[in-house]
This record gives C-alpha cells, sequence and structure tokens, in this order.
C-alpha cells in the first residue's frame, strides 16, 4: 500500500513495516511475498478482475490482500488453506466473503501466471520504442525472480579461492570477470564466508563496471560523486587510488564508512551538494554516477517500475547535465572523467553524453576493455540492456561514457 498508494519506494516502506516482526524468517518473508507481488502485480490483477463482476478499485483494500494471496499460492508454494487463514484477516471489518469466494473460484480454476510477468504497459512500450521488442521480451523474463547476488572481491587475486569458499555448502557460484562472484546462496549475507574478514560486498556486475573502466590507479587522486551506497569508492580504494567521496546524505555514507571499516579500506567521506560543494583542488579522474529514475536496477528492485512511470525526467536530465559541467571543471588536465547512471532510458545516458562539455572529449571504449559478451555502441560508450548475457545471469541497465580533460 506504501508502494503503490504513497509511491514510498520498497525499501523505505519495509523499514517501518517490519519494526513489529521479531523473527528474521518472518521479516524475510514479508520482504519476499511484497517484492513478488511487484514482480507479477499486472498479472496478479488480471487474475483478481477475471473472478469479480466489477473489477475493485486499485487501491482497494481487498485488491492489495488478493495479490498478497495468490502470489503467497502460485509463486511461493503456500498451501491453499494457510493462503485463505492468512488473506481474510487483512480484510477485518471489510468485504472478507469477497475475498474469499475469488480465492476459492480462482484456486478451484487452477488459476496460473504466465511464464513471464507481464511489464507494466508504460514501460514495455517504452522499452520496446527505445531498444526494440526483443530487449522488452528479455526485460519481462528477468523480472520473473530475483536475480543472484553479486559481490565484488577487495582482492581480485582471491577470486578462485572465494569461489570454492562460498560454493562449499553447493551454493551455485561463477564468474564473469576476476574480482567478481555470482552467488546464488540463501541466508544472512553477514553469515557468508569472507564478510567478516571483508573480502567482498554486495554490488550488480553492471554496477561495477563503471569503477573498471575508470581506469584508476594507485596513488591517483579519484572523485566519487554521488558515491553512496558506495560500492564504487571501495573499488577504487582497493586499486590503491586516494578517494574523496561526496554525497548529499550523510545518512547514506553511513552504510559506505561501515563497509569501509569492514573492508580495511580508507577513503574521505564528504556529505555535501555538489552543486554547490567546492574541492579546491583538482582529480586525476572522477566518477559520476549520477542520481536517476533508476529504471535499470528493476530485476532487483521491482517497485521502481511503479514508481517511477509516469515521473518527469526534465527535473533528473537538468541536474545530470549540470553535475557533468561542474565536475568537468574539477578535473585536471588529461585527467578521465567516466559518467554513468543506472537507467534504461536514453534522455538519462545518450542524451546527456551527447552534450559538448567545454574541456571534454569523447573517449571510446576498445572491445578488449569489456567483459565478453558486451561490446561498445557506434558512439564509443557502453549501454548494457535486458537480454545481455542473460545465460549467464543477466545485468542491470547501465549507461557508461568516458571523456577526457583536454
Amino acid at each position: 500500500m506504501a508502494v503503490l498508494g504513497r509511491g514510498t519506494p520498497l525499501e523505505l516502506a519495509l523499514e517501518s513495516s517490519l519494526d513489529g516482526i521479531p523473527l528474521a524468517n518472518d521479516r524475510a518473508l514479508a520482504r519476499h511475498l511484497a517484492s513478488t507481488v511487484l514482480r507479477w502485480l499486472p498479472d496478479l490483477d488480471a487474475l483478481i478482475d477475471s473472478a469479480t463482476p466489477k473489477p475493485l478499485p486499485d487501491d482497494a483494500r481487498a485488491r492489495h490482500a488478493l495479490r498478497i494471496a495468490l502470489a503467497g499460492w502460485l509463486k511461493l508454494g503456500t498451501p491453499p488453506h494457510a493462503v485463505v487463514a492468512t488473506a481474510l484477516p487483512l480484510v477485518e471489518g471489510g468485504p472478507r466473503r469477497l475475498v474469499h469466494g475469488v480465492l476459492g473460484n480462482l484456486m478451484r480454476g487452477e488459476a496460473k501466471l504466465p511464464d513471464a510477468p507481464h511489464l507494466p504497459d508504460l514501460f514495455a512500450i517504452r522499452w520496446a520504442m527505445d531498444w526494440g521488442p526483443e530487449v522488452a521480451e528479455a526485460a519481462s523474463r528477468s523480472l520473473a525472480e530475483e536475480p543472484a547476488t553479486d559481490l565484488t572481491l577487495r582482492d581480485p587475486a582471491t577470486t578462485a579461492h572465494w569461489l570454492e569458499a562460498l560454493g562449499s555448502d553447493g551454493a551455485m557460484v561463477s564468474s564473469l570477470l576476476p574480482g567478481h562472484i555470482r552467488i546464488r546462496r540463501k541466508g544472512a549475507l553477514t553469515e557468508w564466508p569472507g564478510f567478516a574478514e571483508g573480502a567482498w560486498w554486495v554490488q550488480d556486475f553492471a554496477a561495477s563496471l563503471p569503477g573498471r573502466l575508470l581506469g584508476a590507479q594507485p596513488g591517483e587522486h579519484i572523485l566519487d560523486l554521488c558515491a553512496a551506497p558506495g560500492g564504487k569508492t571501495l573499488q577504487l580504494a582497493a586499486l590503491g587510488a586516494r578517494v574523496t567521496a561526496v554525497d548529499v546524505s550523510d545518512a547514506r555514507l553511513e552504510r559506505v564508512r561501515d563497509n569501509l571499516a569492514r573492508t580495511g579500506l580508507s577513503a574521505e567521506l564528504t556529505a555535501g551538494d555538489a552543486l554547490r560543494w567546492e574541492p579546491g583542488t583538482l582529480f586525476d579522474r572522477i566518477l559520476l554516477d549520477a542520481p536517476c529514475s533508476a529504471t535499470g536496477i528493476y530485476r532487483r528492485h521491482p517497485d521502481v517500475l511503479h514508481l517511477k512511470g509516469s515521473r518527469d525526467l526534465a527535473p533528473l536530465t537538468m541536474l545530470q547535465a549540470a553535475l557533468l559541467r561542474r565536475a568537468a571543471n574539477w578535473l585536471k588536465p588529461g585527467g578521465t572523467l567516466v559518467y554513468a547512471t543506472c537507467s534504461l532510458d536514453p534522455r538519462e545516458g545518450e542524451r546527456i553524453a551527447e552534450r559538448i562539455v567545454a574541456g571534454l572529449a569523447r573517449t571510446p571504449f576498445e572491445v578488449a576493455e569489456l567483459p565478453v559478451g558486451l561490446a561498445p555502441t557506434g558512439e564509443g560508450w557502453l549501454r548494457t540492456l535486458p537480454g545481455q548475457l542473460e545465460s549467464a545471469g543477466g545485468l542491470d541497465g547501465f549507461f557508461i561514457a568516458r571523456m577526457r580533460k583536454l
């Protein structure tokens, strides 16, 4: 209700909603249920509407309860009797008979969900227009289940060791590049091998590429703008660079501080608005992972498909362009700047990079720099899309451009 009715991001909604649930397994179940509803929302609603004489209002409590109940039954394997027993109290004092009847009709009719969820219409149309129907179909397939967890290693030379250690209990593990591990493993992250030693941190493979492609060298002074949650700061610090990480939210930087302490890495953290902050020095390289609509991370955060659909991008694209112009002023002559967004909207990626920023020249990516299966665009940029590396588990949608200070 918080996500769909009030536009609250799922993670924020869960923080307050799960306060009264003491058991970790129960909190995990609640999180999984909410996420599953958001992944399959159009299809769950289609089933509900097929079993009611007239459509329920989108914000009706009965519709919310039915969504949760059907997600539990059809995707989590909850027994029908348990589904009914837990759904009816959610509409106490309301249309219990309606909810009971709808569930009964759908269960007797052996209702099913399609093999892959339907995207919300706006995204299905937009992504098909921007990238082609094949990409939209791949996005639908990748939305069906929560993806595997990607880890970035503090020391790439230990990749083989941690592949063995993390897969020692039979968990499925793989690696797309030295320093990366992809794992399907249950249980709390804090209990996984290597967590306490600070050997790795969670970071989607696509999100690790801007830091890899920046080309940072030991001893260089690097600026990581809009740094939280900090995966790229950790990457750059692990390379031996001197990192200044800036983010507008000091609260979000707390997570970066915690991970720096856990991994034994160091960086200078500064809370400040990059549109007003002044560094007082020039940098060898700058990484700008700009604020965006975040539609590229829909696999892990399906709520973005229901929060961002009708959002006016003009304020964001103005902010992105302004940050890029300011960052260019802080770069040493000959220095490198990487601009990135975790968005599948070209207005936040390609259209921004096309703008001529005084003193910056495009530095195209070469095929040899990129992971197998990825290639630069005709302009020399990197665009990751649904369907790429699909057989290896896929990756988030990102735009990455590299520029050099003349």
